[in-house]
Formats: C-alpha cells, sequence, structure tokens
C-alpha cells in the first residue's frame, strides 16, 4: 500500500476523469490520497470530493500565493472548518518568495494563523516553502518554542540546513516527484539521511510528475515511481519504503484512523 499525501484532486486537470484516476491510482497499489486545499473560499469543492470517495481525505487553509487574494482567515475559522471528520491537516500554508503572487508580510501572517490552528487542532501543518529557508526556519523555531504542533515540508525541495530545524523540531519530510529529477542532488541528500520514521511521499499533481512521467499531467498513481526511487537511494526494497511512508503517513495524520475506527 502506498499513500499519495499531498495532491490537488479538486483542479481542472481532473474534472473530467475523476473516477479514473482514483481507480487508476488504487490499481497501483495507491489505497489513500489527501486532497489538499489551496483555498479557503473553495474548500466545500474540496470536502465534496473527500466526502464522494472513502479512500480521500483533505485538509483546510490558504497556499501563500492566495495569501493577499483570500478573505482573510482566523484561527477560530479554520479550527471550525477542520472538525468535519474528513479533514485531517491544516494547510497547504507557508512562504514562497520565488514567485511573490502575494506579499511577504500577508504570506507570514497567513502562515502564523495556520500555525496557531494546527496548535489547536493537533493537525498536522502542511507547509509549503520556496526560496524562504531563512523566515521559514525562525517563525517555525519560534512558534514551536511558544507551544508546539505536528507538522511536515510537503513536496521537499531545500536543503540540508532546513532539513535539520524541521526535524529538530519533530517534523516529517515528504517528497514528491522532484526527487527522481538528475539535478536534484541536494534534495537526493536529505532523502538518504532523514530518519525512516520522518518520511511521506506524495505527488503535487498534477505537477511535477516523476521520471519516467515528467511533462505530462501527474496524477496519484504516479506516487510509486517517487517511492521507487526513495528506496533506491536507501537501499532498501520498494515494499520496505511502502510500509515505512504508509506507517509515517498513519502515525503524523493520526486522525485518519480515528476515523477510520468510528463506526
Amino acid at each position: 500500500m502506498l499513500v499519495d499525501s499531498h495532491c490537488h484532486l479538486d483542479f481542472p486537470d481532473f474534472e473530467n476523469e475523476l473516477d479514473d484516476v482514483i481507480q487508476r491510482a488504487k490499481g497501483e497499489g495507491v489505497d489513500l490520497m489527501v486532497t489538499i486545499c489551496t483555498r479557503v473560499s473553495k474548500f466545500n469543492q474540496v470536502l465534496a470530493i473527500a466526502e464522494r470517495f472513502p479512500n480521500i481525505y483533505c485538509s483546510v487553509g490558504i497556499h501563500p500565493h492566495e495569501a493577499e487574494r483570500e478573505p482573510a482567515v482566523d484561527v477560530e475559522t479554520l479550527v471550525k472548518l477542520a472538525d468535519h471528520p474528513k479533514v485531517i491537516g491544516i494547510g497547504e500554508t507557508g512562504l514562497d518568495y520565488f514567485y511573490m503572487h502575494s506579499d511577504k508580510d500577508a504570506q507570514i501572517s497567513s502562515f502564523k494563523t495556520h500555525i496557531g490552528a494546527a496548535r489547536e487542532t493537533g493537525l498536522p501543518l502542511i507547509v509549503h516553502t520556496r526560496d524562504a529557508d531563512a523566515d521559514m526556519m525562525s517563525i517555525l523555531s519560534s512558534e514551536y518554542e511558544a507551544g508546539a504542533f505536528p507538522g511536515l515540508i510537503h513536496c521537499f525541495s531545500s536543503g540540508t540546513e532546513l532539513a535539520k530545524c524541521v526535524l529538530d523540531l519533530n517534523f516529517s519530510l515528504a517528497f514528491s516527484g522532484i526527487v527522481t529529477f538528475k539535478k536534484a542532488e541536494e534534495i537526493q541528500a536529505v532523502a538518504q539521511s532523514a530518519p525512516d520514521d520522518r518520511i511521506l511521499v506524495e505527488t503535487d499533481s498534477p505537477y511535477l510528475a516523476p521520471i519516467p512521467k515528467r511533462g505530462k499531467r501527474n496524477e496519484p498513481s504516479y506516487v510509486r515511481h517517487t517511492a521507487a526511487k526513495l528506496a533506491e537511494l536507501r537501499g532498501v526494497s520498494p515494499e520496505q519504503i511502502a510500509q515505512a511512508t504508509t506507517d509515517n503517513f498513519y502515525r503524523l495524520f493520526s486522525k485518519v484512523k480515528q476515523v477510520q475506527n468510528t463506526p
């Protein structure tokens, strides 16, 4: 079994073939998927997919790209939305200084609000970070000191310094198709050395299709290629990586087991 811990099934890319996409994922042993919210204003569409399929869960949050465009939300609002049984994470949220689609201050303010919601709910914070390592380390460290919260860096694409910082905060690292790219040596080095109990896999589909699917629209079934590369880098079997990343997912996103065990 594999888990695609981060995909965007509400995006238009999947609109006309969602059932087929999910069936292909099942055919590749991907038994659970998390469809990620990027705009609270579209949360109901994300939630509707999670409610429709028993093996799909979701998150609630505002992507840093949308921090200025979305209506501001407070901790209380996120906590209330996260009370739904199918909502298992807070985000995605974070900082993106590469595109700067939203003002830096707006990104930071939104990020801190999401951290507050993760702290209050106990649900994992799903963090997006790009070209913002210094601020990311500073904010996470200071906020964690003020009160612990679980989380992960999704689609890990930074270096060893950020990896060490977040691992010290008990965060996990989720690897996407980027880890299969030939020039991703630094990311591959982190993937090799990260603790066994802190690694997850994801697609971030429809983006970042792994080799040998690079250039195509990504989808959850392709997560097996990322898992295979992770196994190769760590010198273990694909079956071992599947077991480890699935166990790690259930440990971090513990609400899933609670929901599955509710009569």
